[in-house]
């Protein structure tokens, strides 16, 4: 995951890594306590669309575990995020790359009512392929995804 921690007086960008030393994603965590529904989410869709995303899909997690085990959660949201042309190009290099798209982007409060912003690093989900074509698409979305976290922060 790669992340970009911000406050009000500094900004940088932090790669996540897994025990095993893989990265994972991509993260964003704001200090500001803004709403996850509203801000949160408006500045994580329009990122994303300024450099080719769409959102397809957005579950409400903290909704759903309510509904459906009645426990609540902090409100986490799982924003599924595809640029359509980077997608084409994968799919034309794999067929089943399907399963592992789209790319997963989460907006979820923390504590104190921090919002943080995570998305996965797509170079990491798919380096179980042995695709070289296919790892320099991952790389280029992954280097759009580091621009979308940036621009948050």
């Amino acid at each position: 995951m790669i992340r970009a921690q911000t406050s009000l007086s500094k900004r940088r960008v932090v790669i996540y890594a897994s025990a095993k030393r893989k990265t994972y994603g991509l993260s964003l965590l704001e200090d500001r306590q803004p709403a996850v529904r509203c801000r949160g989410c408006r500045h994580t869709t329009d990122a994303l669309k300024k450099h080719g995303f769409g959102v397809l899909t957005q579950i409400d997690v903290n909704d759903i575990l309510h509904k459906k085990i009645g426990v609540d959660f902090r409100p986490y949201l799982i924003l599924g995020a595809c640029n359509p042309k980077l997608a084409y190009q994968a799919l034309t290099l794999e067929d089943k790359i399907g399963t592992m798209l789209p790319c997963n982007v989460v907006v979820q409060q923390r504590d104190g009512g921090a919002v943080e912003i995570s998305a996965v690093d797509p170079v990491a989900s798919m380096s179980a392929i042995d695709n070289p074509n296919l790892g320099k698409v991952a790389g280029q979305v992954r280097e759009l995804l580091k621009q979308v976290v940036s621009d948050i922060a």
